[in-house]
Formats: C-alpha cells, sequence, structure tokens
C-alpha cells in the first residue's frame, strides 16, 4: 500500500516536513534531526495504514458474501427505492423522483455506500433543506433494511432533528382579496370550492362530475396521498359554485391539465403580489379543519371529510383554533330546542337471539 505521507527537508531553516500526497499540505515535524524526523514520519504513515488496512480487509470478507457490495453507489439506492414504490400512489412516486434530483444529493450519486463516512451525509444535508434530510434519512434506512450497508453511517441520535416551517390557515380575508384578483371563472371557483371542500389541491382539481351524488348532497373520492375514502355533505353554497361547473367529466378541465407544481408557483406569485405570506394552497386544508373545530364539529366526521386515517393528524391541523366552549346550561337549551344535531351512535348487530332479547331490555 502506498505510503501517504513523505518527508523532505527546508533548506534556508534545516527543519524536516511532512507532506500529504493526498492533499499536498504541509506540516512541520519541528525537528532538525534526521532520525526523529523519520520516526515521526514513520509514525503517521502507520497510523494512517492501520485504518485503510482495516477498511480494505473488512470489505474482502463483506465481498466473499456478496460481490457487488463494493460497486454499489447511492445513485442505486435510489433506483431501488424508486422501484419499491412503484405500485404507491402517484403522489408518493413523483415526490420520490423530485427528491432524486435535488441539488444537494449529486455529490452522493457515485460514491459507494461503503466509502461514505457521516460528513459527506452532514454535507448534503447542511446544504439542502428540511426534504433533504427526510429523504437522505430514508435512502440511509433502505440501504441498512437491503443489506447493503453493513453499519449506520449516523446513528440515530446524530440525524439533525427535523424542524419544519410553522404553518397556519388562509384567513376569510385573505381569501376574499385572492377571488377578488381572480379573473378566471374556472380557477375562482378552484379556490371557492377549496375554501368550502378543504381536500389537498390535487384531489380537488382531479374531481369529476360523477364524484357529486346530488340526492344526497354528498362529495366522495378517494385521497391519492394515502388512498383513503373522503365523503363530505355539502350545503347551498357549494352546490351553488357546484351548478356552474361542466355536469359531465373533469369539473376543472383546464386547470387539472397543470402540474401541482404549477399550479402551487402561480398560487404563490398570486399572494406575494396582494402582500400575503406564510400560505400556500394546502393553507386551505388547515383553515377547514380549524373552521371545523372552532365550529364544534364533532371530531370524527370532520376526519371523514378531509379523508384522515389518524386523529393525531387531523389534531395537528386544527392545532391553532381558538375555542370558546359555551356554559354547558346553554348548551342543554339549544339541544332541548332542537337547534343542536345530535350524535347517535350506530347501533351494532346483534349476534344472537339472546343479544337480541338483552339489547331490547337495555333499550327500554
Amino acid at each position: 500500500m502506498k505510503q501517504r505521507f513523505r518527508l523532505y527537508r527546508r533548506a534556508a531553516s534545516g527543519r524536516f516536513y511532512a507532506q500529504d500526497n493526498l492533499t499536498g499540505k504541509q506540516e512541520s515535524l519541528k525537528t532538525s534531526v534526521r532520525t526523529e524526523a523519520l520516526r515521526f514520519l514513520n509514525a503517521k504513515n502507520e497510523a494512517e495504514y492501520q485504518p485503510a488496512f482495516n477498511a480494505q480487509l473488512a470489505l474482502t470478507y463483506l465481498a466473499a458474501g456478496d460481490k457487488s457490495i463494493a460497486g454499489r453507489t447511492w445513485q442505486m439506492v435510489m433506483d431501488a427505492l424508486l422501484k419499491a414504490h412503484e405500485k404507491s400512489p402517484a403522489s408518493t412516486r413523483e415526490r420520490s423522483e423530485r427528491a432524486h434530483k435535488e441539488k444537494p444529493l449529486d455529490g452522493l450519486r457515485a460514491l459507494p455506500l461503503l466509502q461514505t463516512r457521516r460528513e459527506h451525509l452532514l454535507a448534503a444535508m447542511a446544504e439542502g433543506t428540511v426534504s433533504t434530510t427526510k429523504f437522505l434519512r430514508r435512502l440511509h434506512s433502505f440501504a441498512l433494511t437491503l443489506g447493503w450497508l453493513p453499519w449506520p453511517i449516523l446513528g440515530h441520535r446524530q440525524w439533525p432533528r427535523i424542524r419544519h416551517k410553522t404553518k397556519r390557515g388562509i384567513t376569510w380575508e385573505e381569501h376574499q382579496r385572492l377571488l377578488e384578483r381572480e379573473r378566471e371563472p374556472e380557477r375562482k371557483a378552484f379556490l371557492e370550492l377549496l375554501w368550502h371542500v378543504g381536500a389537498a389541491q390535487i384531489d380537488l382539481v382531479s374531481l369529476t362530475a360523477e364524484d357529486i351524488n346530488w340526492p344526497d348532497r354528498t362529495i366522495s373520492y378517494f385521497r391519492r396521498k394515502n388512498g383513503s375514502l373522503a365523503i363530505l355533505r355539502f350545503g347551498d353554497d357549494v352546490a351553488e359554485i357546484l351548478r356552474r361547473l361542466p355536469t359531465t367529466g373533469p369539473l376543472f378541465p383546464n386547470w387539472s391539465k397543470v402540474g401541482s407544481q404549477d399550479r402551487a408557483a402561480r398560487f404563490n406569485k398570486r399572494c406575494k403580489s396582494l402582500g400575503i405570506s406564510g400560505v400556500s394552497l394546502h393553507s386551505y386544508r388547515y383553515a377547514w379543519a380549524e373552521r371545523a373545530r372552532t365550529a364544534g364539529y364533532p371530531e370524527r366526521y370532520a376526519q371523514e371529510a378531509l379523508g384522515h386515517k389518524s386523529a393525531a393528524v387531523h389534531r395537528a391541523y386544527a392545532r391553532k383554533a381558538r375555542v370558546e366552549l359555551p356554559p354547558l346550561e346553554d348548551y342543554e337549551k339549544l339541544a332541548t330546542e332542537g337547534k343542536v344535531i345530535a350524535l347517535t351512535p350506530p347501533t351494532p348487530a346483534p349476534s344472537a337471539a339472546g343479544d337480541t332479547d338483552r339489547d331490547a331490555c337495555a333499550a327500554q
């Protein structure tokens, strides 16, 4: 194995120096005695040789069980992750494809996994954003799961903590300003419906007239993100908007042909022109959840309307809602007057005749 450091002496001072053959950096050995300088040089080369030797020895053992392990790069991990997402929702695949193209990952693509050090990962995360850190950690875990990484490069506590930007719902005043500026009827109807429905932009723009059940006044669709069913009952305001849209096929035939990123970019540009900051198209979803909680809308109803599988996720959307609880006596009075909708849990089907009799007695 070629030695990393070599010895040379400066004629002016008579001092010996060690030069790094890889980086070209020169370091004084702080001696003019050749025997001492050789001892220092040999110590530096031995210290460098041992880790390199150990790494090469480990690679030899690993290659005996997996001959391709030495040549696997991070680009191969990215390709394998995309292949694993072939049956995932389209939105999941699109996010992975966008993450693959991030510039901070360029320095890792051709880097072999077994030659990757923690400094490589930390440098990529320092150059990127929160999404870079999340995706890189996913790649790291995926490589470990496949057995392509024999040991973690970064331990659990060494990964940077994920810190998301503060998110909020759009206000009614901001929504009205956006509607006043929008001149295109289809896009204006899209914003109006977004306020009332609270769907993700890709879900709303994908709605068709067949998703509308007019007799029951419901809108139902499967979410692109997780495939869960969202069912929302609409009132007169939404009915008026829907009557202005096509009665067959896509509700937004032109706007649905535009990519999600382009719709988001246009919305952000419009917000900037109006002096509105801190919101995106997804802020309509936060606003719907906050309004539902403030109005006392039952949480399980809101979950079904938004298509949330987890109550914790729904609470995260509505955490900024300001709720003022009414006195119990006032609430009871409204219930007596029939001004409060009673929540009646579904009655389970009896499993046997004995259960039927017992349920009947309980009802009496």
